[in-house]
């Protein structure tokens, strides 16, 4: 029995969780899946109860978990938690905690979506890749960090971008594992041209390469250039590895040629154990919307997707999740569209309506 620990979050995150978590019981129901689901709170009504973002109990769940399905975090209404406590529960500090250094996010178009997609059908044909962000390090969390007055009286806001050799070939060992799977292809982002921390990253990154993986086809792109590429020509991608800072940025870049941000899923992964089991948490790409939540309008194709991930990468189930990615597509390809992703004049389902319509595709593709 695997254990799947189930935290929805804030703003849209409980909305969308929603309809994952009725994705994994269809899974467990009609599949035999072997999976316990425990929900679990965090955010500002967890804050309100206990005093703490992540409170114990939470904590415990995620602890005991073999995998995490997290919804999302953040908006103005968390003003109301002090920043103390905030930084304490934060999920970049959750992160962290579970060495949680490999983020996966998948950028896949779908036909079904090529009329509303920002970017043209003649681009998205065919864009199958994956960013592997560093998740752990870099300058989300280097030191020293901070906003200082200076003497003259005016203010100055400082970060620090850190990378060590350790940190550095352990994601590109990863990415370039994965490219080895897929077709062949790597291709490393950075500022090297500017930045210290990334001509150490590219230097790592080409000294892993001829070492370890030369059989893969390594290329290197700077950050900017990758950002106009992603839009350009997606298509000529297969992986794509880079630092935190970037890996945020290009990924929501990369969301139109997925049709919108909502579509994205994303697994974030830490050290394999001695039986190859690695720390696990799930999330759509999304952020919290605080636009849009409670109204019951959010796409939740990027948190089920993220159940795909979870079905494939933890839960030992390849088969599941090619199952789940195609009833996903069935459901677009019936016309099932939430606001984000319809057409002009197309009337948009609520996020329960395309839970039901990915369910009712599950039920068409098993027979």
């Amino acid at each position: 029995m695997m254990r799947v620990a189930v935290i929805g979050g804030e703003g849209i995150g409980p909305e969308v969780t929603a309809q994952a978590s009725r994705v994994l019981a269809w899974f467990s129901e009609r599949r035999r899946l072997p999976v316990e689901v425990a929900e679990a709170e965090f955010g500002l009504d967890a804050y309100r109860r206990t005093g703490k973002v992540i409170p114990p109990e939470t904590r415990a769940a995620i602890e005991g978990a073999d995998a995490i399905l997290f919804g999302a975090t953040g908006g103005p209404e968390t003003a109301e938690v002090p920043p103390e406590a905030r930084r304490e529960g934060s999920l970049l500090k959750l992160r962290r905690s579970l060495d949680l250094y490999a983020n996966l996010r998948p950028i896949v178009t779908d036909p079904a979506l090529y009329d509303s997609a920002p970017l043209k059908e003649r681009v998205l044909n065919g864009v199958d890749f994956v960013i592997v962000r560093e998740l752990s390090s870099g300058i989300y969390f280097g030191e020293p960090r901070g906003i200082e007055t200076r003497p003259d009286g005016s203010r100055r806001g400082f970060n620090t971008n850190s990378y060590t050799t350790e940190e550095i070939r352990r994601v590109a060992r990863f990415a370039f594992e994965l490219a080895r799977s897929r077709r062949g292809r790597l291709c490393s982002v950075d500022k090297a041209n500017v930045m210290e921390a990334s001509v150490l990253w590219r230097e790592e990154v080409i000294a892993l390469h001829a070492e370890e993986f030369p059989d893969v086809e390594l290329s290197h792109m700077y950050v900017d250039n990758a950002a106009m590429q992603i839009v350009r020509a997606p298509g000529q991608f297969d992986v794509m590895v880079t630092d935190n800072i970037f890996g945020d940025i290009l990924s929501d870049c990369a969301a139109m040629a997925a049709g919108s941000l909502g579509m994205l899923p994303s697994a974030s992964l830490g050290p394999a154990d001695a039986q190859g089991r690695r720390t696990a948490l799930y999330e759509p790409v999304h952020g919290s919307a605080p636009d849009i939540a409670g109204r019951g309008i959010a796409n939740p194709l990027g948190s089920i997707l993220s159940v795909a991930m979870m079905l494939r990468l933890t839960l030992g189930r390849p088969d599941d999740a090619i199952l789940l990615e195609r009833a996903v597509g069935d459901a677009l390809a019936h016309g099932a569209r939430t606001a984000d992703i319809a057409e002009p004049g197309r009337a948009p389902v609520s996020t329960a309506a395309m839970g039901d319509a990915v369910l009712a595709s599950l039920d068409r593709l098993a027979g």
